[in-house]
């Protein structure tokens, strides 16, 4: 197969475009209610993700549940792995308008559940719940980018997607702080679903216009692949296992570990790529960097605030704040990559971001070193969110490119999935690292109950993290298909 058949498949399929609507971009008749309506979405879960995080310790200790605090984010997770198979599936069979307003809505719910919630088995539920809807969302909104746009606005409407993370990344976690101190935690739960309507009210009478049911609209809908279904619960509960047992670092834990690998990799092999743990070019590669380049870094990232506080005495709000300017220049490296300009030179750039990723990473822990300022964090991880920001993008957009429209929302899946996973994995293979060199047991978003971490232990999390943005590198150079 050539690397444009899918490319010249999705041409066939897709519906005929009058040429009035290729002219101008995502904010031009007819896309503008469309792309402000899926951008704010994009926005408000943005905003929540970084809101939540500040919000969360007050939760648990008012609810008498700090020994529950890591399961409130894993429970998140797990769920959402599970519903971005779902929603891939119900996608590709009716269309993505009824898994993005199903999702939208568990979302909601799941907010309001933790936001009322009177005991921490009630307040995870509720996070269960909402990374239901989350899973959901994320890949309808794909969905709907493969079937709304045509190609040469894909680029930017994804690149929009990822500017909509800059705002809420540096007013998210102090607009949280303010009003968790002044009208308390709950209400950074219960004040999102609100915000919701506008954006539901632009969007969703859209995307029942342009990308509603399924592909073909003269076949009747398939039913649903059960056994990607099972599969998708599989990993959803092997993933649960692993991060149990990367958090209790005891022999005891190896039992889990076990189980969760034996259920996780069938799981993975099933619903991921044929070819993407071995690299295979085109469509598995394009889905194993993504993985690679989000688990790597997100995976290092989680340690930088708390590398700062304990080894350098910065306040909480200074370290996090030395990570502010890489929400500007991630939406910057998004923005370069959807130029038509570099789409002869897509491939060359997402290898260049990797080097970079590879560089940031390694060098963010050089601040051990008392004579180097701390100042060089923040311009390291400057370069390597600008590399990140072509990476992630651009892996958005090869991804829907080399996907026939019937396979969009399975693909889509396994992007998300490949994404997700990674990023626990190597967050609870790095955090493993860090408690047995002396950093203390971290939970799944680098937080630790030891003020003297040993500076060692910092080291084993940045510098594997680092070689594996290296082979990222490598797997940018087999994103091509080779033509037949």
């Amino acid at each position: 197969m050539s690397a444009l058949e899918p490319r010249d498949a999705e041409v066939a399929a897709a519906p005929i475009v009058p040429p009035s609507e290729l002219q101008g971009g995502i904010l031009r008749a007819p896309y503008r209610a469309l792309s402000l309506g899926i951008v704010s979405v994009v926005l408000l879960i943005a905003f929540e993700a970084t809101a939540v995080g500040t919000a969360m310790p007050v939760a648990a200790r008012e609810l008498d549940g700090v020994s529950l605090y890591a399961f409130a984010f894993s429970a998140y997770f797990t769920t959402s792995l599970f519903g971005m198979v779902l929603s891939g599936q119900w996608a590709d069979r009716r269309g993505p308008l009824g898994p993005l307003a199903t999702g939208i809505g568990l979302f909601a719910a799941g907010l309001l559940l933790s936001g009322t919630a009177q005991a921490m088995w009630m307040f995870i539920l509720g996070r269960a719940v909402q990374g239901l809807g989350g899973g959901l969302v994320i890949v309808a909104l794909y969905v709907v980018v493969s079937r709304a746009y045509p190609e040469h606005l894909r680029p930017s409407i994804l690149a929009a997607f990822a500017a909509s993370w800059v705002v809420p990344s540096v007013v998210g976690p102090l607009v949280s702080g303010t009003v968790t101190e002044q009208l308390g935690w709950r209400w950074v739960f219960l004040g999102i679903p609100v915000l919701v309507a506008a954006p539901l009210a632009l969007a969703l009478p859209q995307i029942r216009r342009r990308a509603a049911g399924p592909v073909d609209s003269d076949a009747a809908p398939g039913p649903f692949d059960r056994r990607r279904i099972r599969l998708a619960l599989g990993i959803s509960l092997g993933a649960a296992l692993l991060q149990y047992a990367g958090q209790e670092l005891r022999w005891l834990s190896l039992l889990p570990a076990v189980l969760g690998a034996a259920v996780l990799v069938p799981a993975v092999l099933g619903l991921l790529p044929r070819g993407t743990y071995r690299a295979a070019r085109g469509l598995p590669s394009v889905v194993l960097l993504r993985g690679i380049a989000a688990g790597s870094f997100i995976a290092a990232e989680s340690f930088v605030p708390l590398m700062l506080v304990t080894q350098r005495g910065l306040s909480p709000t200074l370290a996090g704040l030395s990570l502010a300017v890489g929400g500007a220049t991630w939406a910057f490296g998004s923005f370069v990559q959807s130029r038509p300009a570099m789409e002869p030179h897509r491939t060359r750039l997402m290898v260049v971001g990797m080097l970079l990723v590879a560089a940031a990473i390694a060098a963010a822990p050089t601040v051990l070193i008392d004579a180097v300022p701390v100042w060089i964090v923040a311009v390291a991880w400057a370069f390597g969110c600008l590399g990140m920001g072509t990476v992630i993008g651009s892996t958005s957009v090869l991804l829907l490119r080399l996907s026939a429209p019937q396979d969009a929302g399975a693909n889509s899946a396994a992007l998300q999935i490949s994404d997700g996973l990674s990023n626990a994995l190597l967050l609870a293979a790095g955090g493993a690292a860090f408690a047995a060199l002396g950093g203390g047991m971290v939970d799944a978003h680098g937080s630790t109950g030891v003020g003297g971490s040993h500076p060692g232990a910092f080291v084993a999390v940045f510098l594997p993290m680092a070689a594996v943005a290296l082979v990222g590198a490598w797997v940018g150079t087999r994103l091509r298909e080779r033509s037949a």
